[in-house]
């Protein structure tokens, strides 16, 4: 059966591209109303926009050579705490879903304990807790305590879009896994758990931008992420508008492209199956 046919494929591919020109120039129109209502209002409130000192704090050129700005620099702090919490907060996820399938009483009991008290309080006051409370008894730097905290509050969420990706693998895969004497680590390994990937990458990549964006939250214990570099040009210079839009925008990037990147793997898996 060719794929291609219009009729199968939900419509041709003239109409499909004046679908998209038109709700890209619905993006662009709206957009464009929202710039203009923001600065009428600058205008209203008498405020000076000097968006011509914006780039000096992304980059600047020194001897022929682009060198990053400090807006630029806390963005590649963000990445890195954003890095390293979203593989530790992937390795908790599998864990704890592991745990809530085993068939331990006990895995089973601390890791709804786990996942009750991550999700039912503000991940401010996990922060907060982490840094001033457990770091001090145990030596941990305020890096290592902003990954801890993004960690274990996005490891909570992941570990039920993983255990929802293990339990949509059929349980015929199991039993047949089971009836060739695999043991239960072979079976995940080897047999559900590159079934359950299928399912479960796009909801985590999602994950990973609500990552991204909870990582602002760092700045409040002094790392110099992004928003902390914000807020120090802001303090020094009384470019406010200018560059929280600036720094709003940086984060749009960011989470547009994984976005993006969550939709071409849904395309590719949905061609695959």
């Amino acid at each position: 059966m060719n794929t291609c046919d219009p009729l199968i494929s939900g419509g041709s591919a003239p109409a499909d591209t004046k679908r998209h020109i038109i709700d890209w120039l619905k993006v662009v129109v709206t957009a464009g109303l929202l710039a203009g209502l923001v600065f009428a209002g600058g205008a209203e409130l008498g405020y000076n926009w000097q968006w011509y000192r914006v780039p000096r704090y992304l980059y600047s050129v020194s001897e022929g050579h682009l060198v990053a700005g400090p807006l630029l620099r806390g963005l590649m702090v963000t990445l890195q705490v954003s890095g390293v919490s979203l593989l530790l907060s992937s390795l908790i996820g599998l864990v704890t879903a592991i745990c809530r399938l085993s068939g331990s009483f006990t895995a089973r009991v601390v890791a709804r304990a786990y996942l009750e008290l991550i999700r039912n309080t503000p991940l401010l006051v996990q922060l907060f807790f982490i840094y001033f409370v457990f770091s001090p008894l145990v030596g941990l730097s305020r890096f290592a305590s902003a990954v801890l905290a993004l960690s274990l509050f996005e490891g909570a969420y992941a570990s039920e879009i993983i255990r929802a990706g293990i339990l949509a693998v059929p349980r015929g895969q199991w039993e047949a896994a089971e009836s060739i004497g695999l043991g239960r680590y072979r079976i995940y390994r080897h047999v559900v758990l590159p079934q359950a990937l299928r399912h479960m990458t796009p909801p985590l990549v999602s994950q990973a931008v609500s990552l991204i964006k909870d990582s602002a939250l760092v700045s409040t214990i002094a790392i110099y992420d992004l928003t902390m570099k914000g807020q120090e040009i802001i303090a020094e210079t009384y470019l406010v508008f200018e560059l929280w839009f600036t720094i709003a925008a940086i984060y749009l990037m960011l989470t547009l492209s994984l976005s993006l990147i969550t939709r071409m793997m849904e395309k590719r898996l949905a061609m695959a199956t």
